[in-house]
C-alpha cells in the first residue's frame, strides 16, 4: 500500500481544503463503546462497521488498538472489511500505540492514524509532567511516526477548550508542518458554550500556519448538554469535521448525537450553508442497530429518532397536523428513515384527531353518535395512559373497551433449541364455552406461538411488523410486545404486556384475533336470517 497518497476528496486542486461539506467523523465504536454500558464484542462492532458505512459516515473510528488484543482484531477486521469509509485508529503519541496502530490498519482502503495529547495547563502539569515544548516535540514525532504508516493523520489536542489559546496554536502549527491532515480541537470535559467554542475556531483558522491547507475539527462531549450545539457552532466558525456518535453514546454523557449533528445540518441548510454526505433515511435503523448490540435503548423523547419524535398525543397539535403538516414537524419522519407520524390517543387529544383515527380504522360515526364516542374516549384516556386501535373499535362499536374475548388463553407453552427450530402450544376458550387447543413449529417462539394462535382460532395472520420494548426496569421488568398483522386486505394493530416476551406475543396477537371476530359479529347480526339455516 502506497502510504505516501492522500485521501483526495478533501482538498482541491490547489490545495486548499474543500469547503462545501461537513466530513462526519464517527466514533461510535471507539468514544461510544468504551462508555459503561456500551461494549461490543467483535461481531457486533463488525456489525456496526458495516452499518456506519452504509450510513455515509466519511471516517469511522474503529478502535484503540493498543488497548487490549480484542479490540486490535476488531480494527483490523473491520479494515478489511470496510471499502468507502476512511477506517482510523486511535493512539497516544507513543511509538508502541503508533506503530500497533499502523499494523491493525494495513488492510485498509483509506486508513487514519489518530494520534492524541493533552495541551492545558491542567493536563500537562498534573498528567503528563510536561513543559510546553516537550508537549509540541512529542506531537511532532508522533504525526511523524504515524504519518509512515497510513494514509492520513489526525492530531488532537486533548483538552484543547481549557488551553491557553497562543499555545494551542503553536501546537496546531507545528502538527500541521509535521504531516498532520486533520488538526481535533476538542471540549473533552463538555464545559464550554457555543460562542465560546465558536471564539475559539475562529481565532485557530487565523492564527495557526498552514490552516488553510487542513480539516479543522470539533470533537464534544455532553457534559452541560450541550455537544450538539457547540459542534454546530464550531461548523459556523469554520470547522469542516465534526466527531460525533450514533445515539449520542460515549464517555460520561456521552458525545454530540450524530443523527441530531446530521439533521441540524440538513434541515438549517440555509442558515449553515454546508450538508453531510449522510444518507439520512438510514438513521433510525442505525440507531435501532445500535440498540440492539448494545442492548441499551434511547429515550422516548430523544431527538431524531426516539418513538416521540414524530408523535403528537395534544389535541392542539394533533389539529394543526391534520390541516398542515408544516404546523408541528420540521422534518418528515421519512427522512430519517422513521415510517409515518404518529398521532397517539390520550387524554390530551382532541375531536379531529379522534375522528381521524376512527376512519383509518374504517368507521364513519354520524355526528350524534361522534358525540357519545368522543365522551366515551375522554372517560377511557383519564384511566388508561395511552389508548390503542382495539380501544377505539370497540368504542365504535358500542362495546366496552375493557370487555375481554371472546377468546381468552388457558394455556400457553413454548420452547426453543438452539440453532434449531421453535414449538409452540396453545389452548384457548371462547365465550361460546368452545375450549380448542392447537401446536405449531416455527422459525422461533414467536413465529410457532403465531401459528398456533391462527390454527386454534382460524384466522390467517401476516406478521408484518413485530415490536418488543421494555416499559419498566429490572430483571422482572415487563415487555410490550406490539404487532401489524394483515387480514382481509387491512392492517390490523395489537399490544400485549407481560413480564415472559412469548406471552406478550400472544396477548397481543389474541387481542387482533378478537378484535377481528367483534368487528365481524355486528355485520353477522345485520344480515338476514334464512329460515331452516343452522347456525
Amino acid at each position: 500500500m502506497n502510504h505516501e497518497t492522500q485521501h483526495s476528496n478533501d482538498s482541491s486542486e490547489d490545495g486548499v481544503v474543500a469547503d462545501d461539506r461537513v466530513r462526519i467523523f464517527d466514533t461510535t465504536l471507539r468514544d461510544g463503546e468504551q462508555a459503561p454500558g456500551f461494549g461490543m464484542d467483535r461481531r457486533a462492532k463488525l456489525r456496526m462497521a458495516h452499518a456506519l458505512e452504509a450510513l455515509g459516515v466519511d471516517v469511522m473510528e474503529a478502535g484503540f488498538p493498543q488497548a487490549s488484543p480484542d479490540d486490535f482484531a476488531a480494527v483490523a477486521d473491520i479494515a478489511k472489511a470496510v471499502r468507502h469509509s476512511t477506517v482510523c485508529a486511535l493512539a497516544r503519541c507513543q511509538a508502541a500505540d503508533i506503530d500497533t496502530a499502523g499494523r491493525a490498519l494495513e488492510a485498509a482502503q483509506h486508513s487514519r492514524i489518530h494520534v492524541f495529547l493533552s495541551t492545558s495547563p491542567l493536563h500537562r502539569e498534573h498528567k503528563l509532567g510536561m513543559s510546553k515544548q516537550q508537549v509540541i516535540d512529542t506531537a511532532i514525532a508522533a504525526v511523524e511516526r504515524a504519518r509512515a504508516l497510513c494514509h492520513e493523520v489526525e492530531f488532537s489536542a486533548e483538552d484543547a477548550m481549557r488551553t491557553e489559546p497562543d499555545y494551542l496554536a503553536e501546537v496546531f502549527s507545528a502538527a500541521i508542518a509535521a504531516g498532520a491532515t486533520t488538526v481535533n480541537a476538542p471540549d473533552t470535559v463538555g464545559y464550554v458554550t457555543p460562542a465560546e467554542i465558536a471564539e475559539r475556531f475562529a481565532y485557530l483558522r487565523k492564527h495557526v500556519k498552514g490552516a488553510e491547507r487542513v480539516v479543522f475539527s470539533s470533537h464534544c462531549h455532553d457534559d452541560l448538554g450541550m455537544a450538539v450545539a457547540n459542534s454546530l457552532a464550531a461548523v459556523s466558525a469554520g470547522a469542516r469535521q465534526i466527531e460525533c456518535t450514533i445515539n449520542g453514546i460515549g464517555e460520561r454523557a456521552g458525545n454530540a448525537s450524530l443523527e441530531e449533528v446530521v439533521m441540524a445540518l440538513r434541515v438549517r441548510g440555509p442558515y449553515f450553508g454546508v450538508d453531510s454526505r449522510i444518507d439520512a433515511r438510514r438513521l433510525v435503523q442505525t440507531s435501532r442497530l445500535l440498540t440492539q448490540l448494545t442492548g441499551q435503548a434511547v429515550p422516548r423523547n430523544k431527538a431524531i429518532v426516539g418513538d416521540n419524535a414524530f408523535a403528537h398525543e395534544s389535541g392542539i397539535h394533533q389539529h394543526g397536523m391534520l390541516k398542515h403538516r408544516g404546523t408541528y414537524e420540521i422534518m418528515r419522519p421519512q427522512d430519517v428513515g422513521m415510517g409515518e407520524t404518529k398521532l397517539v390517543l390520550g387524554k390530551h387529544s382532541g375531536r379531529h384527531a379522534l375522528r381521524s383515527r376512527l376512519q383509518a380504522l374504517g368507521h364513519t360515526p354520524e355526528e350524534a353518535a361522534m358525540d357519545d364516542i368522543f365522551a366515551r374516549f375522554k372517560a377511557l384516556a383519564d384511566k388508561k395512559r395511552e389508548i390503542h386501535d382495539e380501544d377505539l373499535e370497540a368504542l365504535a362499536l358500542g362495546q366496552d373497551p375493557d370487555a375481554a374475548g371472546p377468546w381468552r388463553i388457558v394455556q400457553l407453552n413454548s420452547s426453543s433449541h438452539l440453532g434449531g427450530s421453535a414449538s409452540a402450544s396453545v389452548r384457548l376458550a371462547h365465550d361460546d364455552g368452545r375450549e380448542i387447543g392447537e401446536a405449531a413449529i416455527g422459525d422461533g417462539p414467536v413465529d410457532a406461538v403465531l401459528r398456533a394462535m391462527e390454527r386454534a382460532t382460524g384466522t390467517d395472520l401476516e406478521l408484518t411488523q413485530f415490536q418488543v420494548r421494555a416499559v419498566s426496569e429490572g430483571g422482572d421488568a415487563q415487555g410490550q410486545a406490539q404487532l401489524t398483522a394483515r387480514h382481509a386486505a387491512r392492517n390490523w394493530r395489537g399490544n400485549g404486556v407481560s413480564t415472559d416476551i412469548v406471552e406478550a406475543t400472544a396477548l397481543a396477537a389474541l387481542s387482533i384475533v378478537n378484535r377481528i371476530e367483534r368487528q365481524a359479529a355486528p355485520s353477522a347480526a345485520a344480515q338476514p336470517q334464512v329460515q331452516g339455516a343452522t347456525a
